[in-house]
């Protein structure tokens, strides 16, 4: 599996400075070890930017709440692209946050009547606005001689809390923005005819809608994640932790449409990985976890003809909460047919929403490149299912049917800009756990995986496996082999307001505790998607890596032998004390 190329990165790091690198801890701020001025100043003269000093988001408002500056983070709250530009900034602000073991709080809140002054908590206190290669192979270099906690950060979306860290140095990729399609892409390496129609190339800073909205323009569609706004980075996280998608059913995952990734790596090596150089590396990078092997520059994905899309949308709300009788029929029916919907091409988002006295039930789905007549022979008989449970319900068991249709699009991203919010899901204390559902367990045991799902308030169940994610041999990625036998993503969550004692907190987290067990018991075998996951997973290499777990540590330590790259839950993160600055 290895190169001879790899061999010789891993040699080379003896010949990299690493002044503290034999210390069991990494260097945080406030440590006798933090770098002087002088040293940071010499540091900025070697790049192409000025150094960046990341501020937790709501500081502002701490500095005078009528000002500009205030208004700007007030109206960007919940909007991810804003939070995205923004160094300091979480998507969930609760990982700005640092909790102390004796529970006392780090914390800068929007609130501030709260009485609590601004902090920095676990926002990196300086950093690197990464605008090329040598931007980022002098911050690693520097953070390897100086054995800094470094960080990766692009936009903030993150569930465990990977791209900040307490008293860190963090690497900004978000301005990394370059975009480029080219009609015949050969990948590096690759035999002459070995081609691509219209690759398209993304620097590590380019979020979807960019990429979206470049790849239509020239007529072609990518596999890409759905947020509010677009707002997910398309070329680095979400792709490494493998990349689901309303279009995975028909065309795969983000890590089964990537050709080339490119990437530096601690000993400073820069490296363009893909199927026929470092395809180790590759290997490893299409599901070991973003934050893990290297910091990405950029990636190529493929792309495909730009074909009409049909939607399907289903709105209903239930008396009561989700355990309403007419609500179970209806959920347990939908899971029972989840197989052949994912089979057909048919992916998107079930969602449950319990709030005053009412439980929403919604389902945004897509199905792309058929006929308006054969999606409708697949989804149709489902909404008239439901539509009859409905007009057969009253009272506390009552089922209103409030929409049932399909409609279709020219494109993706025509329904992707038209049905999509422009803002929102950011911004609040938020932390989740999920699990995969594969195929066998839906087909074998759909009513009890109803019921036990209605059971946890708030559940969402995604169509964004079976179909062509589970036609890939799972040992051609390095992802976790649980998504090729999956149908479904099931994600429940917690949040909490600003000022939430730590008690609060924690209560909080012992239900989402409790519910992803919950989850975990419905297919013990399975898995768990590594970018949307719990914290508190008690076995994190199985649940996230499965079985290439320990291939993929072999190929962290060739190709990231300073061991630079650690980050919650990760490849390597068990030879790490939990707040990850300190060897076992």
């Amino acid at each position: 599996m290895f190169s001879l190329i790899s061999l010789l990165i891993t040699c080379l790091a003896v010949f990299v400075p690493s002044a503290r690198g034999g210390q069991r801890c990494r260097c945080i701020y406030g440590d006798a070890c933090w770098p002087s001025p002088g040293e940071f100043d010499s540091l900025e003269q070697q790049l192409s930017q000025p150094l960046i000093y990341p501020s937790p988001y709501a500081r502002p408002c701490y500095v005078n709440a009528t000002s500009p500056a205030c208004t700007a983070v007030m109206d960007g709250w919940n909007d991810g692209n804003w939070r995205a530009s923004q160094p300091g900034a979480m998507q969930s602000p609760n990982f700005e946050t640092y909790i102390s073991a004796n529970g006392t709080f780090d914390a800068c809140y929007l609130e501030t009547s709260l009485g609590t002054p601004c902090r920095q908590g676990s926002v990196s206190v300086v950093g690197v606005d990464a605008r090329t290669v040598g931007d980022i192979r002098t911050a690693i270099a520097f953070a390897s001689k100086h054995n800094l906690r470094l960080v990766v950060k692009n936009t903030g979306h993150d569930y465990l809390g990977r791209s900040d860290g307490r008293g860190s140095f963090s690497v900004w990729t978000h301005n990394l923005k370059n975009i480029t399609i080219t009609p015949s892409f050969r990948p590096s390496g690759a035999p002459h005819g070995n081609t691509y129609e219209y690759a398209i190339t993304l620097g590590a800073g380019v979020q979807w809608h960019e990429a979206y909205a470049a790849a239509n323009a020239s007529g072609r569609t990518m596999v890409g994640g759905v947020s509010d706004g677009g707002s997910v980075g398309a070329a680095g996280g979400w792709l490494l932790g493998g990349g689901h998608s309303a279009l995975s059913p028909t065309y795969g995952l983000g890590v089964d449409n990537v050709l080339e990734i490119s990437l530096v790596t601690s000993t400073g090596a820069y490296v363009t990985a893909n199927e026929y150089q470092h395809a180790d590396l590759f290997w490893a990078l299409r599901g070991g976890g973003g934050g893990t092997f290297g910091v990405v520059t950029s990636v190529t994905y493929r792309t495909h003809p730009t074909t009409p899309v049909i939607a399907a949308i289903f709105l209903a709300s239930a008396n009561g909460s989700q355990l309403n009788p007419t609500l179970q029929e209806a959920f347990t029916e939908l899971v029972r047919i989840t197989p052949q919907l994912t089979d057909f091409g048919w992916g998107g988002y079930t969602l449950f929403e319990p709030a005053n006295g009412t439980t929403t039930f919604l389902i945004t789905y897509i199905a792309p490149n058929v006929s308006w007549a054969q999606a409708n022979s697949t989804i149709n008989p489902y909404f008239e299912y439901v539509q009859a449970l409905a007009s057969n319900s009253s009272g506390q068991n009552a089922l209103t049917v409030l929409a049932a249709l399909t409609q279709p699009f020219p494109s993706f991203y025509d329904w992707f800009t038209t049905i999509i919010p422009t803002v929102g899901e950011v911004g609040v204390n938020t932390e989740i756990g999920s699990w995969l559902l594969p195929r066998s367990t839906l087909e074998n045991e759909h009513q009890h995986v109803a019921q036990e799902l209605l059971d946890l308030p708030g559940v969402n169940y995604y169509l964004v496996a079976g179909g062509a994610v589970s036609r890939v041999d799972p040992s051609t990625t390095g992802l976790n082999p649980a998504w090729r036998q999956a149908n479904t993503h099931v994600v429940v969550g917690t949040s909490w307001p600003d000022g939430a004692t730590s008690a609060e907190i924690e209560q909080k987290r012992n239900v989402l505790r409790a519910n992803t067990a919950k989850l975990r018991a419905l297919a013990p075998q399975s898995g768990a998607y590594f970018n949307e996951a719990s914290l508190y997973e008690p076995n994190p290499k199985q649940a996230f890596f499965g079985s290439h777990y320990n291939a993929l540590k072999t190929i962290k330590k060739f190709y990231d032998p300073l061991d630079l790259f650690v980050v919650a839950e990760g490849v390597g993160s068990d030879e790490w004390t939990s707040d990850l600055r300190c060897r076992v």
